[in-house]
């Protein structure tokens, strides 16, 4: 009796079930937030599309109030960071990318409106949903074209 006592006494570690109960609660707990994480790291790529497109239509008012016109097809978005006397960095000095690394489409005449501008989400397909889903100009709040 004396030795189990003893022995119980020394007994420092963890079982190997005890281990694996540890290991299998942080892995869920890890998949969770991995989740929770990604879904707002899609909502906040979304979110940037949306205002770089804003951005963009208010770069091409300022193209048309200096030119009356707005860029051809052939000049493209483009035109916007050429640099100009009015303009040493161009009207619109940042990159012309989506948060995906895809370039805006730009159209115009547009089929929605004066002009369209699209980013066609995570997947750089036209359609799609969720991460894929398609961001429009003439779907932002406000667009009054």
């Amino acid at each position: 009796m004396n030795q189990s006592i003893q022995f119980n006494r020394f007994r420092r570690g963890f079982t190997l079930v005890e281990l694996m109960v540890v290991i299998v609660i942080v892995g869920v707990m890890a998949t969770v937030v991995t989740v929770s994480v990604t879904d707002y790291l899609v909502t906040a790529k979304q979110n940037v599309a949306r205002s770089e497109i804003a951005t963009i239509k208010n770069g091409l008012s300022l193209f048309f109030l200096e030119n009356d016109r707005y860029p051809s097809n052939d000049e493209g978005l483009a035109v916007l960071k050429k640099k100009t006397k009015q303009h040493a960095s161009g009207i619109l000095a940042n990159d012309l990318k989506d948060p995906w690394g895809n370039e805006y489409i730009y159209v115009y005449p547009g089929i929605n409106g004066t002009y369209d501008i699209v980013s066609y989400g995570a997947d750089g397909q036209e359609g799609g949903t969720e991460a894929n889903e398609d961001i429009r100009s003439w779907e932002l709040e406000g667009d009054d074209r």
